[in-house]
């Protein structure tokens, strides 16, 4: 009796790992769609990413419903407990990602409306070190690989450059011409949103060195986005010649 009632509670956790593995796979495609929505002008398939989204949000309610009922029936402690309360945490910061994603397609519409500018190319480039930190951590949730989680997790400094980068560059595209301040605009609210998309999977990471290790991850993260503080000062004997070449 006693050894059924522990194989079954380890194939419950199991499927709960499973869920979260799947939500987890959907919000990764949600992602690469988003941005390929961008970089194509595609306004099929940000439609189709905006509607994907309640697909995440049923997943968050399932694991919810799941590990609430655990804990009540089971009562579970020590790695058992952990597995519970990191599955919730982690479907909380899968269910942002998915609405962050759907945030970049809705601006896409918008931004497919107008002409292109420049600095749309630098959107994908993120979009694919955002990709890749995903893909890192949700690997090493599978592995429960706490080495894979640190490392995917100190990439969101060399997301916070990129981003702080972007943020320059098209605040100095506006100032060249003001024609572009619409585009631009959404773009920066794009860049915003895959720059949150890397903080919600660095969340994860560190969920998972608790999941593994017992402990939080007793380390400042890596944070090094200078938007807040980015000035960018238009030159008086430039700004016409710069007008006039855009």
């Amino acid at each position: 009796m006693t050894d059924h009632i522990v194989r079954s509670f380890a194939q419950e956790l199991q499927r709960l790992s499973n869920l979260i593995t799947q939500m987890g796979g959907v919000a990764e495609a949600q992602v690469d769609a988003a941005v390929k929505a961008v970089g194509r002008r595609d306004v099929t398939l940000a439609t189709q990413v905006m509607q994907a989204d309640q697909r995440i949000d049923a997943y968050e309610r399932d694991i919810d419903a799941e590990a609430i009922r655990l804990l009540a029936l089971r009562q579970p402690l020590a790695q058992d407990l952990r597995e519970i309360v990191s599955a919730l945490k982690i479907s909380s910061d899968l269910e942002r990602i998915g609405d962050y994603a759907s945030n970049i397609a809705k601006r896409s519409l918008a931004l497919a409306q107008v002409p292109a500018v420049r600095p749309v190319v630098a959107v994908p480039r993120m979009g694919r070190l955002v990709e890749a930190i995903m893909k890192d951590v949700l690997d090493a949730y599978i592995e429960r690989d706490v080495a894979k989680a640190i490392a995917a997790w100190e990439r969101d400094e060399e997301l916070d450059d990129l981003y702080t980068s972007l943020f320059r560059e098209v605040l100095t595209y506006m100032m060249e011409d003001p024609r572009t301040i619409t585009p631009c605009t959404h773009l920066l609210f794009m860049a915003k949103n895959l720059e949150r998309i890397g903080d919600h999977a660095t969340n994860i990471a560190e969920t998972i060195h608790f999941l593994v290790v017992g402990a939080p991850l007793r380390v400042e993260r890596p944070k090094s986005d200078g938007s807040s503080f980015a000035v960018v000062t238009p030159s008086s004997d430039n700004d016409s010649d710069r007008t006039g070449q855009a």
